[in-house]
């Protein structure tokens, strides 16, 4: 079995609620990532902002980039993952979810973020074609 912890990315760079979409935009451009957790001022997790949910939320609706903050744009309930769950189990959350990240936390810090991308790099194809198959799905 495999651990979430195995495949995930470290230390990952995250926008704050308060930002603009416009600085959280730059920093998705410069780190080359499509989508940054997002982190409250009491530094928990509330969310994952996207760049189609830019285009979507904030473009699309004719609303100023530089004056939505990333705060505006996280809702819901943060579908996350343990450091040492098992990749299988992140894997059938994304695709319950139709999510291709998650963010990884322990305990209430967030350590990570595990991506379809990084299954398919490290695990056997017969194990990522079914799951990004779910995932995909309209």
């Amino acid at each position: 079995m495999t651990r979430v912890r195995e495949i995930m990315t470290t230390n990952p760079t995250y926008a704050e609620t308060s930002e603009t979409v416009t600085h959280a935009a730059r920093t998705m451009a410069g780190e080359g990532v499509g989508a940054l957790p997002i982190r409250g001022e009491d530094h928990k997790l509330k969310g994952m902002l996207t760049d189609r949910d830019i285009v979507v939320k904030v473009l699309a609706e004719g609303k100023d980039p530089v004056a939505v903050h990333v705060g505006e744009l996280a809702q819901g309930e943060v579908v996350a993952v343990g450091p040492d769950d098992d990749v299988a189990e992140a894997l059938r959350l994304m695709a319950r979810h139709q999510v291709r990240r998650l963010p990884v936390v322990e305990g209430e810090e967030l350590v990570g973020i595990v991506a379809q991308a990084d299954a398919a790099r490290k695990l056997p194809d017969a194990d990522v074609g079914g799951a990004v198959e779910d995932i995909s799905r309209d």
